[in-house]
């Protein structure tokens, strides 16, 4: 099993706030992205690769105003989109919510995490139909919706179908041009570091630094403006 660092989540009140802040925050205008018809969600994505993170993209996603959801059985939204809290936080500016890593075995890290006593949640089937092809993923959501620990655990991903000899090959990664802005550095803190970090090395993802204190992510970038630290702050 094979973990390391996917995608950055940052929640927009809707996506044109999410690339008004985007094209004043990084300078860089966003690609483009697609919906999530599931969770009544879409987005606009960016590659923030680099030779340590080789998978690193930037999504800015937001509630779908038309989208249209069943009636009946309507899932709690992903990343705690529906909370009342993050969703006034939000509305005040966009902000990093959350990451996202992949995995070559979903079911081995859910397992993992098992162990340590974490429901990440049961894995979602997805895709959405790209420029290159139909993306497939699964995902780990759970029924709540939550993210845990203020969003510093990961949400865990696994690229393509489960039978694909080359899960990577339709990865958003390959859809994207270079940006112009790279992930410089993921840091994590929380008060319940230690079970984070033996989380973290349960499902093998050793590129994010844990450390004790108030709950918050830091995602530093190189950007055409220069380093510029986002930060979960808490939410």
């Amino acid at each position: 099993m094979k973990t390391e660092i996917d995608h950055l989540v940052v929640m927009a009140p809707d996506l044109a706030r999410g690339v008004a802040w985007c094209e004043d925050v990084l300078g860089i205008t966003p690609g483009p992205g697609g919906e999530h018809e599931l969770y009544g969600t879409h987005n606009r994505l960016f590659k923030i690769a680099t030779p340590d993170n080789p998978l690193a993209y930037l999504e800015i996603i937001a509630i779908n105003p038309q989208a249209v959801r069943p009636k009946k059985k309507q899932p709690t939204r992903w990343f705690d989109m529906d909370d009342e809290a993050v969703r006034a936080a939000v509305a005040q500016a966009p902000r990093l919510l959350h990451f996202v890593a992949s995995t070559t075995d979903l079911l081995a890290a859910r397992m993992a995490l098992r162990m340590q006593a974490i429901d990440r949640g049961p894995a979602v089937h997805a895709s959405r139909r790209t420029s290159k092809g139909v993306l497939h993923w699964q995902i780990s959501v759970r029924a709540d919706g939550q993210r845990l620990f203020n969003g510093t655990l990961p949400s865990l991903i696994q690229w393509g179908k489960p039978e694909a000899t080359d899960p990577l090959r339709l990865h958003p990664r390959n859809s994207l041009p270079r940006s112009g802005v790279s992930l410089h550095s993921l840091a994590v803190q929380h008060p319940s570091a230690d079970k984070l970090e033996a989380a973290y090395a349960a499902i093998g993802l050793t590129q994010v630094t844990v450390s004790p204190g108030p709950a918050n992510i830091t995602a530093t970038l190189k950007t055409p403006k220069g380093l510029v630290e986002l930060q979960s702050l808490g939410l």
